[in-house]
């Protein structure tokens, strides 16, 4: 275990939103997030934090803890992880499908800025990462292709029907990940969704660097692009929520989707730019990349949220009409 002085109240409460894991918020100064499992070390996020830390990253909650299990084989399991409470924090899912009922797509350019901020974070130098960029070809062929089966063999009814109709425009889609050459690889997020980003009382900060969880052993570097991709189409999801659960209009949505998409693409490579990290974005790999992202979506949904499964097929729905 871990730990950075803080102190900490009494009183806790719990988070009312979908997620994977159980965070609890400890006298409104700390959050405790369980892992539901567990999982073994070396894991991504304590490094992740302790690399951000070091570089001067501070767009995300202070980090103060690790808690961590030791076996008798001398194997390590983190148990949860413990970071500051952010005042009047509120979930993208809640404050996002807001900017989108009401067409604000300002927003947008926060997020890119964000964002490219994050990934030149992780591509300056640290003693926790000495060598954070490396130039290789994927091969991320192979796993998109095994996420569109997957989600082929997970969707039923209706849906799965849909979808095995597509299937060759999806994979379609998907194939310039097989002619890919070498891109710049970097530590990123892994999960870079909205719902991974809070609006608070100071601007906006993202969190949970635990990687995508439909993901087992990914690689630890990868393309700029895919934190990008996911974060991008989580756009595209929020108009879908706000079709559904706020009775939004879905030609306005489709609209307001591809003003916030570009508003936040221009602001992320604007953004790198000016950081002088505008190699680490290969826009080749975009396209392919969403789409793998909907396929794990689809996945995620099959296996720990059933009802979230009308987002990503709202979204490939609209792409395939």
């Amino acid at each position: 275990m871990s730990w950075i002085d803080g102190a900490v109240g009494t009183g806790e409460r719990g988070f009312d939103v979908d997620q994977t894991n159980h965070s609890v918020v400890v006298g409104e100064r700390v959050v405790v997030k369980w892992l539901t499992p567990p999982v073994p070390l070396p894991a991504p996020a304590p490094d992740m934090f302790a690399h951000l830390t070091s570089v001067g990253f501070t767009a995300t909650a202070t980090p103060y803890a690790a808690l961590s299990r030791r076996a008798d084989d001398g194997s390590e399991t983190l148990l949860a992880l413990v970071t500051a409470y952010l005042p009047e924090a509120r979930d993208g899912w809640e404050w996002c499908v807001d900017e989108a009922v009401s067409f604000g797509t300002s927003f947008a350019a926060d997020l890119g800025a964000l964002s490219a901020d994050l990934h030149a974070a992780m591509a300056t130098p640290s003693a926790t990462f000495p060598d954070p960029v490396r130039t290789a070809e994927g091969p991320w062929s192979p796993r998109a292709g095994e996420a569109l089966e997957e989600a082929l063999a997970l969707t039923d009814g209706e849906d799965g029907e849909w979808l095995a109709a597509h299937a060759g425009a999806l994979r379609a889609d998907l194939a310039p990940l097989a002619a890919a050459g070498a891109t710049p690889l970097i530590r990123i997020h892994g999960d870079l969704h909205v719902g991974q980003l809070l609006r608070w009382r100071d601007g906006y900060a993202v969190i949970d660097f635990d990687g995508n969880p439909t993901v087992a052993d990914a690689a630890p570097l990868q393309p700029a692009a895919r934190d990008l991709a996911q974060l991008t189409t989580s756009l595209e999801h929020v108009g879908q929520v706000a079709i559904r659960r706020r009775d939004a209009d879905p030609a306005m949505i489709a609209e307001w989707a591809l003003a916030a998409r570009a508003t936040l693409e221009s602001a992320y490579s604007d953004r790198l730019a000016e950081l002088g990290h505008a190699e680490l974005l290969d826009r080749s790999l975009l396209r392919p990349f969403e789409i793998e992202q909907e396929c794990r979506e689809l996945v995620y949904a099959a296996r720990h949220l059933p009802r979230w499964r009308y987002a990503p097929m709202g979204v490939l729905r609209s792409r395939y009409r």
